[in-house]
This record gives structure tokens, C-alpha cells and sequence, in this order.
């Protein structure tokens, strides 16, 4: 009986077995595969690697503003934002012009920055009138192609935040050079009053 019983069990072990040695396979482990760049296995002589469709452009890079991304109508700058300004287009223009632009043109932008104060050659201040009459899509382009001895930060600095640094340099601009006519009327009087007196006891320099 245990011998019958056995015998009857050797069908079961058998496809279990088989089963067992069926995961075994290294089909999908050693599948053929196409390494980049290589020679193409279904094409002779031609790459893996297919060129691109021409005129194809990557996801997220298509650039139908040329304006906003070039700082031009045609060859010439533009002199506004490609975007309404606001106060937070400006705390951000002035945030990264702090973090990229004061190494060389100082806090004021007056070409004073510290690696400026340690030897590296000093750009133009801002506060020229060469400069102070320049667009705003000249700031635009510099940053985005360089300039002179200035390399360009298009890697550093993404399109809008180079509009939002070229709004606030022009702000600097205007906190130095802003004509007394466009001050409201009691900033204009606060301006042609004398210097206040000393108070007593303080002496006078």
C-alpha cells in the first residue's frame, strides 16, 4: 500500500519540478539589448542613438516668446518688462542680484564688489549715464550672453529672474537719480527744507 501510495505521488513531484526548473531560465536576465551610441543591430552601420526630427524640441524648452527670452524685438533691446512689474517681481530681482551680482557690482551697484576689492577687474557702476539710459533688455542680455570680462549666467539664472534683476538695477538707479519732480509734493518740501539744528549740547562737525 505505502509503495502504491508512493508511485501515485511521482506525477505530483514531477511537475513540480519541471516548474521549479522553468524559473530558472535566464531569458530575461540575458535579453538582448541596444547600448547607447553603439552600432544599431537592426540597421547597418547607423547608431543606436536615432537623430532627432529636425526641429524637434524638448519637453518644457520651447521658446515662442522671443522677446522674453531675448531681451530684443529683432536686433533691438527692449526698455519694459515682457510681464507686469510688481513688488514681488522686485524683492526678487533684489534677492538674486544679491546672490549673483554684488560679488563684482556691490550692494549700491556701483562696481565696488569684494572680488572687485581683491584684485578682479571692476565693471562699469550703474550709475553712469551711459547705463543709467540703457534698456532694460541690454541688463537682459548681458546676463543671459555676458559681457566684456562678465560671463553669462543663462546656466545660474532662469529667464524671468533675469528680467526681475534687470528691473531692480533699475530701481537702484532711480533711488540715486530720481528727478525731484516726480516726488510727491510734501517728499519735494521735505527735500528744500535746511538741515535741522543741532540740539542743544551737541556739538556741530
Amino acid at each position: 500500500m505505502k509503495l502504491s501510495r508512493n508511485r501515485d505521488l511521482l506525477p505530483l513531484a514531477f511537475c513540480l519540478a519541471v516548474v521549479a526548473a522553468s524559473g530558472c531560465r535566464q531569458d530575461m536576465h540575458n535579453t538582448p539589448r541596444a547600448d547607447p551610441l553603439r552600432e544599431s543591430l537592426f540597421t547597418q552601420g547607423a547608431s543606436t542613438a536615432r537623430p532627432l526630427v529636425e526641429g524637434t524640441v524638448a519637453r518644457g524648452t520651447l521658446q515662442d516668446d522671443a522677446g522674453f527670452f531675448t531681451g530684443k524685438n529683432g536686433a533691438v533691446a527692449l526698455d519694459a518688462l515682457p510681464f507686469p512689474l510688481t513688488a514681488e517681481v522686485l524683492d526678487r530681482g533684489e534677492q538674486r542680484f544679491n546672490i549673483y551680482c554684488t560679488p563684482c557690482h556691490g550692494l549700491s551697484g556701483n562696481g565696488d564688489g569684494m572680488i572687485v576689492r581683491r584684485g578682479y577687474r571692476q565693471p562699469p557702476s550703474f550709475h553712469i549715464d551711459r547705463l543709467r539710459a540703457a534698456p532694460l533688455g541690454h541688463y537682459y542680455d548681458v546676463m543671459t550672453s555676458g559681457f566684456g570680462a562678465m560671463p553669462d549666467y543663462r546656466a545660474q539664472i532662469a529667464p524671468r529672474d533675469r528680467w526681475a534683476i534687470a528691473a531692480y538695477v533699475r530701481a537702484l538707479q532711480l533711488s540715486q537719480h530720481a528727478p525731484a519732480a516726480e516726488f510727491p509734493v510734501e517728499e519735494r518740501q521735505k527735500l528744500s527744507q535746511p538741515a535741522a539744528a543741532a540740539a542743544p549740547g551737541e556739538h556741530k562737525r
